[in-house]
């Protein structure tokens, strides 16, 4: 397959679960279908591992709640893709060659870009953000910065997050969960 072995290479190389497997990333936590979850998680196509973190479609759905699960993730998946191309005809920095860039960079850039492009959308719709009114929602606070670390912990702790991320029980019940969860929504609505 075209394209499989520099995707995987990416990820493999990408600083994307860095700050997960340093224990440093924001939490994300919610429960599904009854079961807890401290990870978020990304949509991705078939040539990605199973990762707790990373859900594929359904490439030979067998259930109608598979071919339910599999037609949104599909769907929602080219959504973000269609996303990325306006990044990319509204910026040429986003489109072009990323080999002389470093990781770090390449963030930052993509972020800048998102945010500029969200800043355009919401003043073409009047919808300016004022940022003497905004509040922290719930219990978002920003915490002090501790730069002294215990780095047999922090080894061990790496090592721990690391499976975590690379959980395929996990992913599994993970995805059996959105199923279900798509199911129960499809069907509520459908009762409406």
């Amino acid at each position: 397959m075209v394209g499989t072995n520099n995707d995987i290479t990416v990820l493999d190389r990408s600083p994307l679960f860095d700050d997960l497997i340093k224990d440093i990333a924001p939490p994300c936590n919610f429960v599904l279908q009854g079961h807890r979850y401290n990870m978020g998680y990304y949509l991705s196509n078939g040539i990605y591992p199973q990762y707790a973190t990373l859900i594929q479609t359904i490439s030979e759905p067998s259930s109608i709640k598979e071919k339910l699960f599999a037609r949104y993730q599909e769907a929602v998946r080219k959504d973000v893709e269609r996303a990325f191309g306006v990044l990319q005809s509204r910026w040429k920095i986003v489109k072009g060659p990323a080999r002389i860039w470093n990781a770090r960079d390449l963030g930052k850039i993509m972020k800048t870009c998102i945010i500029l492009h969200n800043m355009i959308i919401e003043s073409e719709h009047g919808q300016g953000i004022n940022p003497e009114s905004w509040q922290p929602h719930g219990d978002e606070r920003v915490e002090d910065i501790h730069l002294e670390h215990d780095y047999t912990f922090l080894v061990s702790t790496m090592i721990n997050r690391m499976k975590q991320v690379q959980d395929k029980r996990v992913h599994k019940n993970l995805k059996i969960d959105l199923i279900n969860h798509l199911w129960d929504l499809y069907r509520a609505q459908e009762a409406i």
